[in-house]
């Protein structure tokens, strides 16, 4: 609370002399007390416990389970393969996240390095790591702040503080200003600076109030080292999943025994047959074609200027349903830009004209005062100095009027230094054979010195009615949120003392300024509702210009739709989260109110994206399901929070990016939906021949051949479908939704009867050719093979076939188009071949228990085969119709 005590009261509870400072032995002392000025963080998680992280998870405990049980039985090629899938799983998973979490390290850096503090009645420039709290330390121009302070001394300060407050502007500071209310936020408190801002002007002194882990970025650094960890939509409906098969696999294999009791079969037998129905009930290659399904998801989406460090990020982006958008840097410019200038009386509006304009002598002669008084410089597409200024100069540029030219015809002769008790800044200047004062400042300021009006070409003098329009104009330029300053002249004939050039002016107009909209903001604001995704605005800035871009944007309609930091601190949580869908722009907030905003929208069940790019942005962006920092103008502290990384800084790509969540999880919905039928098939295969008391008609290597390479091949297709154009036509999807919603269960069914069928009457088929019934007592091994690689054949065909169905609910293969996605044919052709070349060549079929097939039996094998999917593409059409 050092901001509302007086300096002489900060000063006397640190027991200092502000001209001495701390002496070497009393700094050395508090250093040992209160440590090193630097932030601490949770140690690096190696690369080991990256990948222990990746096997949490249902499905993997299955799978592992499952390795452990075929190890225990011999089967040791099955248990290979098995805990290959799992290593491939958690590498791939490693891989995205290894350069993730780096935001503690990138608040190390961006503390600063050197200090200049006030010791032994010296000032010394030392380490930032050894300033202590009471230390005295020394602002200038282009300095660091390197701890929070409590300033005793100021002249013409101003500090550029947007990545903490996210305001576009310097803030002016005051040491003697005392602010009494506790809830003053932090872009208002004139009297203090804090750790890793940037003084842009003027000097200062002040005491370290606060070092380290104390100050206000470590108040942020400590948010992000929380660890907040949740699961996405998506990793919670496949452990949901995992749970479900492993239940199945126990289930089925109790009652495995339970038939083998009842039909008095060998236990053992019963044993390996209930391994294999476990074997097809577990889809073993669904993790890893997960995983890899949003890895090269990530890689599109990096080609769309969007960087995701985490896998399960892309898919939680088609849940979206709410952006929550910083204003500064990632909705507007982040640089200040005139777009309205006023000379009597004349309003020009110049925010979407073109470069190149021509001005009237009036406006010529505004903006060559507002140019020549001005300290920033603008070359080779970089400004330096003030924002404001930096405008000036681009505004001049517009209309062809060089501030370099300006300044060498119009030499700089004296000036009197902008002042925040005065809002003024003049400058004598060379003027043909006399000189010229230009001044600019605050209008109403402007108005009090001068007594004449530059009007139509001519000096006027400055009536009642006069002075009523300009602060009529500057009233309608504040009201949109605009930023005014005016300017004024005075010709003289000899060099005048600072004390005189403030004194019987001419007002020449003034000009209006701020940080203006991404052009194309707009329509991907529109978009984005459309898709029925709602935009929030969350900024540090002030109410009014708030409400003002928000409404350009058609974020906002009113200021009835904004609310402030202060107006939240005075609701209870409770109140604040019942009546948080009233508010559309969030202004004057800190860290910890962005924190609380997400919070109470994601209470409401929504999916939050969080996009920033400035320090205060960091731990909301880790606190939302979707962090999204700017990659051009965001700090490194943003970036590490972040889930996600937009190289363009556009908002834009935000919702090119929802658009591929989107896609990217119907694609995800397709392969599990297209695995389950798969794997259901094989149950219904097994299950009915043990119920029956048939033979078995596969084995459990077959089984996991069939799931993990002929089933994977148009399952990782599936996931690379080409993107539904009219996905963003619809609202997002619920979060809570099941993987069978929308008629996806029923078609898992189908399907799975389906195959499982055509899988038994092609075993069948094999025995009869052989001259052998269900009914045969013994069957001889050489027509269990053969009928076991019809079985196997048609089970692997009609899957892969299968698969062209999946690819669009209602719309049939010929609607969608056969070859629009090439990768699936490609997978179903080379699954084919692969089961050629399985049953052909000798040592894979004795692996295998299979032998080759005659070319009747391969025209037999595809028509069973083909039955499934011109069964569902009927279903499409008869459902449509």
């Amino acid at each position: 609370m050092w901001f509302s005590k007086s300096t002489e009261n900060v000063i006397k509870e640190f027991n200092i002399n502000p001209v001495v400072g701390l002496s070497s032995d009393e700094a050395r002392q508090r250093l040992n007390q209160f440590g090193q000025n630097k932030l601490k963080s949770q140690p690096k998680k190696s690369l080991i416990v990256l990948f222990l992280a990746q096997l949490k998870d249902m499905l993997i405990y299955v799978l592992i389970a499952a390795a452990v049980i075929t190890f225990l039985i011999h089967e040791y090629a099955d248990s290979v393969i098995i805990l290959l899938v799992i290593i491939l799983n958690a590498v791939i998973g490693v891989i995205q996240e290894y350069k993730a979490e780096m935001a503690i390290q990138a608040l190390q850096k961006m503390t600063t390095p050197r200090s200049l503090v006030r010791r032994d009645g010296i000032a010394v420039e030392i380490n930032s790591l050894e300033v202590v709290p009471g230390d005295i330390i020394i602002l200038d121009a282009g300095r660091f702040v390197p701890a929070d302070i409590r300033l005793i001394e100021s002249a013409n300060l101003q500090i550029e503080e947007s990545a903490l407050t996210g305001e576009s502007v310097p803030s002016n500071k005051d040491a003697g200003s005392i602010f009494t209310d506790p809830k003053t936020p932090i872009g208002d408190k004139a009297n203090m600076a804090y750790m890793s801002t940037l003084v842009t002007y003027g000097r200062g002194e002040g005491i370290a109030v606060a070092t380290a882990m104390d100050t206000e970025i470590g108040k942020i650094a400590s948010i992000l080292d929380t660890n907040t960890e949740e699961m996405t939509p998506l990793q919670k409906r496949l452990d949901e999943l995992g749970r479900i098969l492993g239940f199945l696999a126990i289930g089925i294999c109790v009652l495995i025994f339970v038939i083998a009791l009842i039909q008095k079969r060998d236990l053992f037998e019963m044993f390996l047959t209930s391994i294999s129905l476990a074997v097809a009930a577990i889809p073993e290659g669904l993790a890893a074609i997960v995983a890899i399904v949003l890895a090269l998801g990530v890689t599109r989406m990096s080609k769309i200027n969007a960087i995701v460090k985490k896998l399960p990020a892309v898919e939680t982006l088609g849940s979206v349903n709410i952006i929550c958008s910083d204003k500064t840097g990632t909705l507007t410019q982040n640089k200040m830009t005139v777009v309205k200038q006023y000379t009597h009386p004349h309003l020009t509006d110049i925010s979407q004209s073109e470069d190149g304009l021509k001005a009237t002598p009036e406006e010529t002669q505004l903006m060559k005062s507002l140019i020549l008084c001005s300290d920033a410089t603008y070359e080779n597409g970089e400004g330096t100095g003030d924002p404001t200024e930096i405008a000036l100069i681009l505004l001049g540029s517009r209309f062809n009027l060089s501030r370099k030219e300006l300044h060498e015809k119009y030499r700089r002769i004296s000036e009197k230094p902008f002042d925040s008790d005065r809002k003024l800044m003049s400058t004598l200047n060379a003027e043909d054979s006399g000189y010229r004062v230009h001044t600019k400042g605050a209008i109403d300021q402007i108005l009090k010195i001068c007594t004449t009006a530059f009007v139509n070409n001519q000096i006027v003098p400055l009536t009642d009615s006069l002075i009523s329009e300009y602060l009529r104009r500057t009233e309608e330029m504040s009201d949109s949120a605009l930023r005014v300053l005016g300017a004024a002249f005075k010709d003289t004939n000899q060099i005048l003392s600072p004390e005189d050039m403030e004194k019987d002016l001419t007002v020449l107009g003034l000009v209006g300024m701020i940080d203006p909209p991404r052009l194309e903001v707009k329509a991907s604001i529109h978009e984005a509702k459309l898709a029925g995704i709602r935009p929030i605005m969350i900024t540090g800035d002030h109410k009014n210009t708030a409400v003002a871009i928000a409404k350009e944007l058609g974020i906002a309609n009113s200021l009835g739709e904004s609310i402030t930091g202060a107006e939240i601190d005075a609701m209870s949580d409770e109140v604040f989260a019942e009546n948080i869908n009233h508010y559309h722009v969030f202004a004057r907030v800190s860290p910890e109110h962005k924190v609380k905003i997400v919070r109470a929208f994601k209470a409401l069940g929504n999916i939050v994206s969080m996009t920033g790019d400035g320090v205060n942005d960091a731990p909301s962006l880790k606190y939302a399901d979707i962090g999204v920092a700017m990659g051009i103008s965001g700090t490194d502290v943003a970036k590490g929070a972040s889930d996600m990384i937009l190289t363009d800084d556009n908002f834009t790509t935000i919702v090119h990016a929802i658009e591929e969540g989107r896609n990217i999880y119907n694609n995800i919905k397709k392969s599990v939906i297209f695995l389950l039928s798969c794997n259901l098939g094989e149950v219904i295969a097994i299950f009915l021949s043990i119920l029956l008391n048939w033979p078995v008609p596969l084995i459990a290597t077959q089984l996991l051949w069939v799931n993990l390479i002929t089933d994977s091949l148009p399952a990782i297709a599936l996931g690379v479908d080409p993107g539904d154009p009219d996905v963003m036509k619809q609202k997002p999807r619920n979060p809570k939704e099941s993987f069978f919603a929308q008629g996806s269960g029923t078609r898992a069914v189908i399907g799975g009867v389906l195959i499982g069928l055509l899988t038994l009457l092609a075993f069948y088929y094999g025995l009869w050719e052989k001259g052998y019934t269900f009914t045969s007592g013994s069957v001889s091994d050489e027509a269990l093979t053969y009928a076991r690689t019809m079985a196997f054949v048609v089970l692997a065909a009609s899957q892969l076939f299968y698969s062209l169905s999946m690819r669009n609910q209602v719309k049939t293969i010929f609607k969608i188009g056969l070859l629009s996605n090439r990768f699936l044919i490609l997978s179903i052709l080379i699954g084919l071949l692969l089961q050629f070349v399985v049953i052909t060549i000798p040592f894979l079929a004795d692996a295998f228990g299979v032998h080759n097939l005659n070319l009747m039996d391969w025209i037999i094998v595809i028509a069973f085969a083909l039955v499934p999917l011109l069964v569902n593409e009927l279903i499409k059409i008869f459902s449509r119709n």
